[in-house]
């Protein structure tokens, strides 16, 4: 009999008992809300955040529901890597931008409580669109920089993620 049971889940893949209705991922995973998807895998997948920092703000986001990274079965968590690490890629030759910021964070400054990475590129800088600079104006605070950009954050627009997603796809 308890053989019977074990041969029962022998392969059963987690994402068919462990999600939560209730959780704005987990009803992307499934199809019941939009995204818009750059990559998938059967593990994984990444999605443009709707209110990105800047552009390319992309999640990667494991197809079974934890709130902790640090409770995420392995192989899910080898699979996050592994996608972190693709999504990452694509960005840096889309954007033609090295920098970026890869984060998870576990219950602190989470907003949705479903594992994910944030991949953001940093910011880029260009003579055209800085304002010009005398000895008399003090270089700004990180504070300062990091108020800014979060006052500039813009809901995502369907055109620029669509161009996005081409560009994105095109680096996968």
């Amino acid at each position: 009999m308890t053989s019977f049971l074990i041969k029962a889940h022998v392969d059963r893949k987690p994402s068919a008992w462990h999600t939560d209705p209730e959780c704005a991922f987990c009803r992307i995973i499934s199809g019941e809300a939009p995204s818009r998807r750059v990559y998938e895998d059967d593990k994984i997948i990444a999605i443009l955040d709707i209110l990105p920092l800047r552009k390319g703000h992309t999640l990667v986001i494991p197809k079974v529901h934890y709130a902790r990274i640090s409770e995420l079965p392995p192989e899910f968590a080898a699979a996050l890597g592994a996608g972190v690490t693709k999504v990452a890629h694509a960005l840096t030759q889309a954007l033609n931008n090295t920098a970026l910021n890869a984060v998870c964070n576990q219950e602190y400054a989470q907003a949705v409580p479903h594992v994910h990475y944030h991949i953001i590129p940093a910011p880029t800088f260009s003579t055209e669109s800085k304002p010009p600079n005398t000895i008399h104006e003090p270089p700004l605070t990180r504070r300062q920089m990091h108020q800014m950009e979060f006052e500039s954050r813009q809901e995502l627009d369907d055109d620029d993620a669509a161009s996005l997603l081409q560009l994105l796809r095109a680096k996968l």
